[in-house]
């Protein structure tokens, strides 16, 4: 599928194996000026969004979003699929792995990223859209990912997509380059 985005065209396809090099060196940083706060109460969580100054720049530690849990970087693979958006220049843009769990109907983004030069142009929406077409195929009752605290661009544009907050994790990154940042988990019915 080819789709124009402002002046530049790009296509929309299962990864090929030929793109595991280019996913792996995908610029996935970000910079923001706001961040979540998590306050863990007795009856769940609250969020709020607070400024930070200077903006905090995020760089994602080597081997960040590497597990063994289903999805292949090369493509498809049974429940798993790596939708990736390659510029006209053939330079990969962004992409999106999935994997799929029958038993409790759940599409699990396991890693999205658009490189910055191409952000802002519809690509994570239009990635997630393959995503929820392969959910569809698959049966899936919804779709669920996690998102750090910090990453306030992510989760703006994943609550505009229709994805809601489902849970907390206050512990998966201790002990990492992350530590003091908050998992967030965001969830939304399978379009």
């Amino acid at each position: 599928m080819t789709v124009t985005k402002d002046t530049t065209t790009y296509e929309f396809r299962t990864a090929r194996p030929e793109d595991a090099e280019a996913i792996v060196a995908l610029d996935g940083s970000f910079t923001t000026s706001t961040v979540f706060e998590v306050a863990v109460t007795d009856g769940g969580f609250a969020l709020r969004e607070v400024p930070v100054d200077p903006p905090l720049v995020k760089v994602f530690p080597d081997g960040f979003g590497d597990d063994d849990d289903g999805a292949d970087e090369a493509g498809a693979e049974g429940d798993s699929r790596t939708f990736v958006a390659v510029g006209a220049d053939g330079v990969l843009a962004g992409f999106a792995a999935v994997f799929y769990s029958p038993w409790n109907r759940r599409l699990t983004i396991e890693d999205i990223e658009v490189a910055p030069d191409h952000r802002g142009r519809g690509l994570g929406r239009a990635l997630i859209g393959h995503a929820a077409g392969f959910a569809r195929e698959r049966g899936a009752g919804h779709i669920w990912l996690e998102v750090t605290s910090v990453n306030a661009p992510a989760i703006h544009a994943y609550r505009r997509m229709g994805f809601a907050f489902c849970g907390l994790d206050t512990s998966l990154y201790q002990g990492t380059e992350s530590e003091g940042e908050h998992a967030l988990y965001m969830s939304m019915p399978c379009p």
